[in-house]
Parts: structure tokens; sequence; C-alpha cells
């Protein structure tokens, strides 16, 4: 799963959320700043799993303020261990 999550999300500790949920649903992955102001969030793991840390986004049940959530759902690529800020 990618998604970008615009809105007020710098500085409010957004990334560190976003780690921690998807640790906690057993993904990996990250969560990095843009410079536009958003934060792109790449996830990996069981498709139950994605889908509920892509709910917490679109719902914006997160640090901040999340005005719009633009996503895709996809295959994973793998490669990836953890789940960082960056």
């Amino acid at each position: 799963m990618t998604a970008t999550v615009f809105g007020m999300v710098q500085g409010v500790g957004f990334r560190d959320y976003v780690r921690t949920k998807g640790r906690r649903l057993g993904l990996v992955g990250s969560a990095t700043n843009r410079a536009d102001g958003g934060v792109d969030v790449v996830a990996e793991g069981p498709a139950d799993a994605c889908e509920a840390l892509l709910e917490l986004l679109v719902t914006g049940h997160t640090p901040g303020r999340t005005d719009r959530v633009e996503h895709t759902i996809g295959d994973a690529v793998g490669g990836m261990t953890g789940f960082v800020r960056r």
C-alpha cells in the first residue's frame, strides 16, 4: 500500500504515529516527509493490516489534520525490514 497524506501532518508526530501503528499491525514500510508538506506512507504486509492502516490515515485518527489521502494498493515489492520514519 502506498499513500500520500495531505494536511497538517508535519511537525505534529504524524510519522511516529504511523510507524508505531504500522509495527503493531505487523507491517514493514516507511513514513517520509515530502517537500510540499505531505507525508508518503509505504506499507507491506497482510492485506487486512494494510487496509487497517489506510483506514486510520483516511479517517484522520492521527496527530495533526488530514485533508486528503491519495492511495494505491498493489502487490508487495519486498526488500523492506521494519517500519521506519524518514
